[in-house]
């Protein structure tokens, strides 16, 4: 019978990255939830709600030679660009390739595998998800020492020491979203939410909305800017998708000259302000 990969465990938020007696913390990075899975020379990459990515990146495909038959893990698929930061927009611009566009994105934005938890191991009568935390990282990290794993797989740091959890949440210029907590004691539960916990780091600053995503009467994301040296809007970020009663309420707010005006680019914006 064909193993099947597992609903994932998910988080749910916490407002201080706490990291209690019996927890240990990983970093959470900005890329793409996802599980993977060998058996067989079949190869299953899977979105957090099921889609398979396995054809937007053909890397993780070939990587998975590096993997024992029989092997599953989680983790997240994240693009890092030339400064070390991860690079979201790249990460999903690669959704939509396949074949020789998704080989040729391969090359230049690779994304790498950035496991955090092993759901099945090699040489094992059963999957992993009922061992405890500990034990399942223990092996995660024997797996990755004794086949000397190498790109596109990165082992997640995990810690238990809060002094090193403080020194994480410092790393915003890297991109570090923040933390995930996780019990010592807990097995992977597919699907729950009452065990694991995440806090994200956040920073407030001010930007210039300068084009949307969807249309202007029902915006899907708003691509904001900040003003260069030169005086041009240039593009710094997107907000995540808004939902429709977030993007109703940006819909009625005045724009330049009480509306906003179509046929202006914002420089370096891929919309209209």
């Amino acid at each position: 019978m064909t193993w099947t990969l597992p609903h994932p465990m998910l988080s749910t938020p916490t407002p201080a990255p706490e990291l209690r007696p019996g927890w240990a913390a990983e970093p959470k990075w900005d890329g793409f939830r996802a599980l993977v899975s060998v058996e067989a020379d079949r190869v299953v990459l899977r979105s957090r709600r099921g889609t398979d990515m396995l054809a937007a990146f053909p890397e993780i495909e070939a990587g998975a030679t590096q993997l024992p038959d029989q092997t599953a893990l989680d983790g997240e698929l994240v693009v890092w660009n030339t400064a070390g930061r991860p690079a979201f927009e790249r990460l999903q611009h690669r959704l939509a390739r396949r074949g020789a566009a998704a080989a040729r994105a391969a090359e230049e934005a690779p994304a790498h595998f950035v496991a955090f938890d092993l759901l099945r191991l090699s040489g094992t009568d059963t999957d992993t998800t009922g061992w405890p935390y500990r034990r399942r990282r223990a092996a995660l990290e024997s797996v990755f020492a004794a086949r000397r794993l190498s790109a596109p797989w990165t082992l997640c740091p995990s810690t238990t020491e809060a002094d090193t959890v403080r020194e994480w949440l410092t790393w915003g210029s890297v991109g570090l979203e923040g933390g995930v907590f996780k019990r010592l004691d807990d097995a992977y539960r597919p699907g729950a939410r009452d065990g694991w916990l995440k806090y994200k780091v956040r920073e407030t600053t001010e930007a210039i909305v300068g084009a949307v995503t969807g249309t202007l009467a029902a915006p899907r994301t708003l691509l904001l800017g900040r003003y260069d040296a030169s005086g041009r809007l240039a593009y710094v970020s997107r907000t995540t998708a808004l939902p429709r009663a977030e993007g109703a309420a940006v819909a009625g707010l005045p724009g330049p000259r009480g509306r906003i005006r179509r046929g202006r680019r914002c420089h370096g914006c891929s919309g209209r302000r």
